[in-house]
């Protein structure tokens, strides 16, 4: 037990160094942790670690989700619903079909219902590797939002069809009606689950006399609770937590104080950051035992169908995003859509962010080793190694090479908000003006008598943020008026957050900015 401690500890100092590493190279650093696994997986100590599918999706991927929920903009994921929704469900099921086709004509031994096995397993493209590689790249928000929009959802609509493929595989009947019914119901009844636990937590929040520490700990627990509810029931766990996280992230401004939300969001930033270096590190350490498992088939064999494979998804992927782009310029003559001329340039860039990352890897590695009848599950060990590959080579040829494609081909796409310092600009003027107001009009005799409270008056009328410093007459007054003002401001962002041309990056900026300020002034009271 211990020494496999040591190791653990060991691999997350050795973590820290890649990701410090790729960030000196300006590389996403889940390429350069897959490359490290896979040096590492040459050393005897590293066979001590190994992925259990059910570790990956009940400890690692509802923290994960819930934590991409969180930071989602709502706004955006809805202004560009249609363009989400048609790649995170439609394409995939495209995509696994494709697949299907292919592996069922090509690789031995393997038919329709193990090449939709094969597709459920490959087609979901991975969030954080995408989100990482076009953080070192100039790129509109909008292809970074429909990106993140994505991968946010396609691992349900992957795992759904992963889930009815293994049933056509055990028992040898698939029927499309059927099917096509237990779809729109897991899908259904996986965001009602999530919700309806989102309003549990909500309740507990909002309602019992819960502390900083308590409500991380109950935040902790809340995509766990999500995901097992809705697959004790056989329904999405993916989109339970998703859905549940968005629902809280949007009323997060009604049952957090300012310090649960600033500790709150460091915590799940530090635990996100752990989480996905751990997984990925992972992938690249199962080499060895993915190779070992291959039995019969030869090594050079596997790594050619691993190519194909690779080569059908990214070609696949890229004239799917080229039809939805010719789709949508049709289709914008009937009905009214967010970007009626997408041209070629984006949607390519588009295709080519289809890195795969761990789900595929942990859906793979779930495959039962024997069919409910006791014999062997067919093609196990090469699917499994197929799938190493896809995510091998869409996350080093395609990670390392899309911040070229993105500078080549210089695309903007349109984007729906106003320019940022614009934005900006507006934020502030409001938040002066309304804070002016609350001042100038109930609080007047107390102003008069207090030094503080003039100081920040006159920072208002010169239409500024109040921006603490050492004010020496702090006292009860201020205390008092100062909290109201930073709470009324805070309404005053909400209600601006509900303008379409203003971001909710931008005003969880400014709300954030907020909370700090309320949080200096609550520490120089505690202290005196």
């Amino acid at each position: 037990m211990l020494p496999t401690f040591i190791i653990y500890i060991a691999l997350i100092l050795v973590i820290l160094f890649l990701v410090m590493l790729a960030e000196k190279l300006r590389i996403a650093y889940p390429i350069v942790l897959v490359l490290g696994g896979l040096v590492l997986s040459v050393f005897d100590g590293s066979h001590a670690i190994s992925i259990n599918p059910d570790l990956i999706f009940i400890i690692f991927l509802p923290p994960l989700l819930y934590e991409a929920a969180w930071n989602t903009s709502w706004k955006k994921l809805w202004y560009w619903r249609r363009v989400i929704a048609s790649f995170a469900f439609l394409i995939v099921l495209v995509t696994s079909l494709v697949v299907a086709v292919i592996s069922s004509a090509i690789l031995p031994g393997f038919t329709m219902a193990l090449g939709f096995l094969l597709g459920g397993i490959v087609s979901p493209p991975d969030a954080v590797s995408a989100t990482s590689v076009l953080k070192h790249v100039p790129v509109s928000k909008s292809l970074s939002a429909i990106v993140e929009g994505e991968s946010l959802l396609n691992d349900a609509s992957s795992l759904i069809v992963f889930r009815f493929a293994l049933i056509a595989v055990d028992t040898g009947r698939f029927v499309f009606q059927e099917a096509a019914i237990s779809f729109v119901l897991v899908i259904v009844m996986g965001v009602l689950i999530g919700l309806g636990v989102a309003l549990i937590y909500y309740a507990i929040y909002k309602w019992l006399p819960t502390s900083t520490n308590m409500d991380i700990v109950l935040s902790l627990t809340a995509p766990y609770v999500m995901y097992i509810a809705a697959e004790s029931f056989h329904f999405s766990g993916v989109l339970a937590v998703v859905s549940g996280g968005l629902f809280l992230s949007m009323k997060s401004h009604l049952f957090l104080s300012q310090r649960s939300r600033l500790r709150g969001g460091n915590f799940w930033s530090t635990l996100g950051f752990v989480l996905n270096g751990l997984v990925f590190m992972l992938i690249g350490l199962q080499l060895p035992v993915i190779v070992g498992q291959l039995g019969s088939v030869k090594l050079s064999q596997a790594i050619g169908y691993g190519l194909l494979i690779s080569a059908v998804l990214i070609v696949a992927r890229i004239l799917c995003t080229l039809s939805a782009s010719a789709f949508t310029r049709w289709i914008s003559q009937y009905i009214t859509t967010a970007d009626s001329n997408p041209g070629w340039r984006g949607p390519l860039i588009f295709g080519w962010a289809g890195m795969r990352g761990v789900v595929s890897l942990a859906a793979a590695l779930s495959i039962p080793l024997h069919l409910s009848s006791g014999a062997p599950f067919p093609q196990r060990d090469l699917i499994l190694f197929i799938t190493f590959m896809v995510i091998l080579v869409t996350l080093v040829i395609q990670g390392l090479t899309l911040p070229v494609v993105i500078r080549w081909l210089h695309v903007e796409t349109r984007n729906p908000f106003l320019p940022e310092q614009e934005q900006e600009r507006i934020l502030r003027k409001k938040l002066a003006y309304y804070g002016l107001q609350f001042l100038n009009d109930g609080n007047k005799e107390v102003i008069e008598g207090n030094r503080a409270l003039q100081q920040l008056r006159a920072r208002f009328e010169n239409d500024q943020l109040p921006v603490e410093e050492n004010v020496a007459q702090l006292h009860e007054d201020y205390r008092r008026v100062y909290l109201q003002l930073l709470e009324r401001q805070r309404k005053v962002l909400h209600e601006l957050n509900k303008k379409n041309e203003i971001e909710d990056e931008i005003v969880r900026k400014y709300l954030t900015m907020l909370d700090l300020e309320e949080e200096k002034l609550r520490m120089k009271f505690e202290s005196v």
